[in-house]
């Protein structure tokens, strides 16, 4: 009895345990109609293999339509870039002959105010012209006068006296032509000043052209630009779009993501499928474990790192594969059930908890693949073993 004790004092195992692995679901990205189903079901399978074709030709069309809409708008691409210099050409060009012109204006006011400046002389002069001819002729007719009367009394004689008479008709004349300079150098004036009136018309309305030149050069360059930039953001949308065509369009062939066996396969030729839709399964025979549902009372001494011996049912005790213990669960299984247990209601019956622990196996255990996700097993934890985690050998 006491070797028998001894035995199983330092193992421990139970039967509440299975072989679990990876089952990763096959589904397409897109809708479409299969095409083709290029395996079948427990079929091995490698990463990158062709596992199912959708009918290509919709998704085609796609990527012709989106390289189309991509080439139009790389073309606006160019027709923006060649119109940015020839905008600013053209709005330039305007530009300088409005400066031409109000140039030309600013000299224009400048020449009538010159004319101005020559009106006033020549009013001025025309007016001292003037006073002086009506001085001479206020002389000429008091010496008329007093000539008129020393040939009346025969003190001088008449041919002097029709002189006086010559002088102050003469002085009269130039009097009257004196007035009538005037008035013209008046009306020159005015002219002139209308003329200063009309060139600093012309200087504001130049002004203004040239400041609205200014401000559609600016505007419409700035137009111009942004129609650049609303293009390249278009490239950049086009570009995406044909990406994602490109996408779809590979995505018709649905490849396996890793090494595997195919399941549960529910594609068939011919079959419509929406994105989404689980084809099949694929499950990694590479990478399987063990899942074993210990009683809380047989984890005491218990630890990460210690060997296991595993049996399985499908097997027998013929075979027996080599592990050790992964990890221990941070919960009882009970805890993760949809509905845990609530002991706080008074009707309390205790009830060992069974604690799952993730048992792994050793390299090249499982190197023909004969352990299957699902399958009952037994593991016997060597409590006494080796510990080859470092953390708990410290």
């Amino acid at each position: 009895m006491i070797p028998v004790f001894a035995y199983y004092s330092v193992r421990v195992s139970t039967d509440d345990a299975q072989i679990d692995g990876h089952v990763i679901p096959i589904s397409s990205r897109i809708s479409g109609n299969v095409l083709q189903v290029m395996i079948n079901d427990n079929q091995q399978v490698r990463a990158g293999e062709s596992l199912v074709k959708l009918d290509p030709a919709d998704y085609r069309v796609a990527v012709s339509q989106a390289q189309a809409q991509l080439s139009s708008s790389q073309a606006d691409i160019t027709q923006n870039e060649q119109n940015i210099p020839i905008t600013s050409i053209n709005t330039s060009s305007q530009v300088s002959t409005s400066t031409t012109q109000e140039q030309q204006a600013r000299a224009g006011v400048a020449v009538s105010e010159q004319a101005i400046d020559a009106a006033r002389a020549r009013v001025a002069s025309s007016n001292a012209a003037l006073a002086q001819a009506q001085s001479n002729f206020v002389k000429s007719q008091k010496d008329l006068a007093r000539s008129k009367d020393l040939v009346t009394k025969d003190e001088i004689s008449r041919q002097d006296y029709d002189a006086a008479i010559a002088t102050a008709d003469a002085n009269a004349a130039m009097v009257e032509g004196a007035r009538a300079d005037v008035l013209g150098a008046q009306h020159a004036l005015d002219q002139s000043i209308a003329q200063l009136d009309q060139a600093k018309a012309q200087l504001e309305g130049a002004i203004i052209q040239r400041k609205q030149s200014q401000n559609t050069l600016r505007n419409q360059v700035a137009i111009v630009r942004a129609r650049l930039k609303q293009s390249n953001a278009a490239v950049q949308g086009r570009q995406a779009d044909l990406e994602q065509a490109n996408l779809n369009l590979d995505y018709t062939v649905i490849k396996a993501p890793i090494d595997g066996v195919a399941s549960r396969k529910t594609a068939e030729p011919g079959m419509q499928v929406t994105a989404g839709q689980q084809l099949m399964a694929l499950i990694p025979l590479d990478d399987i474990w063990v899942t074993a549902n210990y009683k809380e009372t047989q984890l005491k001494k218990m630890r990460v790192g210690q060997r296991v011996e595993i049996e399985v049912d499908t097997y027998g005790s013929s075979r027996r594969y080599k592990g050790h213990v992964d990890s221990i669960a941070a919960a009882s299984g009970a805890k993760f059930n949809l509905l845990p247990p609530e002991n706080a209601t008074g009707n309390y019956v205790k009830v060992v908890q069974r604690v799952p622990v993730k048992i792994v196996l050793e390299p090249g255990e499982n190197r023909d693949h004969s352990l299957l996700p699902g399958m009952s097993v037994t593991p016997t934890v060597l409590l006494n073993s080796d510990i080859n985690n470092p953390q708990q050998q410290q």
